[in-house]
Formats: structure tokens, C-alpha cells, sequence
């Protein structure tokens, strides 16, 4: 009885894991990322190798009804005590509750979103330093030359440009991301430079 346990679970988690391993690789080729992500390649490999070798139990427990490969077969499920069947039973209910979690988290979950686009990333990085640190630049040199209408202008822009970014960066999930209490809690307090 372990064995069909084991052959039911392990079906169960091979097409759980390769439909994981598509999932993930898809939107990765079809933004042409699936070199450039070698994270979300690795991840969309180890998934496929896994569904393989769960498969491959199951294949082999299930040959011997159809009188191929018996003897390695009859062994295999002979092997196959309660343990091994316990373990195939929580890790296809965890690669089942996975697909169940991938409607909660929207956006995270399409494309290659799941794996942080570092094009993406980059970008923003520039955004940043183009609006608000240049910007900062400018109200400092201002305010150091004793200029202090232009300083105020461009503090007041800075901020605009910064405020604009952050609700650009928190805007896009906001809707699609559930936040609980304590999820926008910053590691450490602002250093203001003032002690």
C-alpha cells in the first residue's frame, strides 16, 4: 500500500514541479532573459530535474502492472516504506499549495517578475540619482553660495520628483499586494546627520 501512496504522490509532484519549471522559465525566454536571469534559470532547472526524478519513481513503481522492467519494479515498491511515503505525500501537498498561493501575488507572479529584473532595477537606480540626488546637488550648492530662493526651488522640485518615484515604485503593487501590519516598517530609522 506504501508504494501506491508513493507512485500517486510522486505523479502528483512531478507535474506540480514541471508545470512550476514552465512557469518560471516561460516569461523568461519570452523577455529574452533566460541567460541574463541566471537565477530564474537555475530555479526553472531545478524544478524540471526534480519533476524528473519524482516522475521517474512513479514510472518505475507502476511498470511492473504492464509486466516491463518488473524486477527493478518489485524492488522499488518493496522499498518503499510508510516514511518515503509520508515525505511524497507533504511535498506534493507543498508543490499543490504553491500553485494555490500564485493567484494572491499578482504582478509578483507574471513574467519574469518573480526573479527581480535587474534592466528594471537599473533603471530606477538612475531615475534616482538623476532627479533626486542631482537634484540635492543643486539645493546644497545653492544654499552654499547663500542662494537661497534657488536652494528652496530646488529642494521643492527634489521632493516633488522623489515623492512621484516612491508612489510610482509602491503604486504599481499596492492594489495587487495585501499589506499587513508592520510590512512598511523600515530596518533602521532615517540618519538625518543630526545628533
Amino acid at each position: 500500500m506504501d508504494w501506491k501512496i508513493g507512485a500517486i504522490s510522486n505523479g502528483i509532484v512531478a507535474i506540480a514541479y514541471v508545470l512550476i519549471a514552465w512557469a518560471i522559465a516561460a516569461p523568461l525566454v519570452r523577455t529574452q532573459q533566460l541567460r541574463s536571469n541566471k537565477l530564474g534559470a537555475a530555479t526553472a532547472a531545478i524544478f524540471f530535474t526534480c519533476a524528473v526524478h519524482h516522475g521517474s519513481h512513479s514510472v518505475h513503481m507502476l511498470l511492473p502492472a504492464f509486466g516491463i522492467e518488473e524486477e527493478h519494479g518489485l524492488v522499488m515498491r518493496e522499498a518503499w516504506d510508510w516514511h518515503n511515503a509520508m515525505w511524497d505525500v507533504i511535498t506534493a501537498c507543498v508543490g499543490v499549495y504553491y500553485w494555490t498561493l500564485r493567484r494572491h501575488y499578482g504582478s509578483l507572479m507574471r513574467g519574469a517578475a518573480l526573479f527581480a529584473d535587474l534592466k528594471e532595477r537599473e533603471r530606477q537606480a538612475l531615475q534616482l540619482h538623476d532627479e533626486v540626488v542631482q537634484g540635492l546637488v543643486v539645493a546644497k550648492m545653492a544654499l552654499d553660495l547663500d542662494q537661497q530662493e534657488q536652494s528652496r526651488e530646488a529642494l521643492t522640485a527634489t521632493l516633488a520628483s522623489a515623492s512621484q518615484i516612491i508612489n510610482e515604485l509602491i503604486g504599481r503593487s499596492h492594489d495587487e499586494i495585501r499589506m499587513g501590519a508592520g510590512d512598511l516598517v523600515r530596518e533602521r530609522p532615517a540618519d538625518l546627520g543630526t545628533t
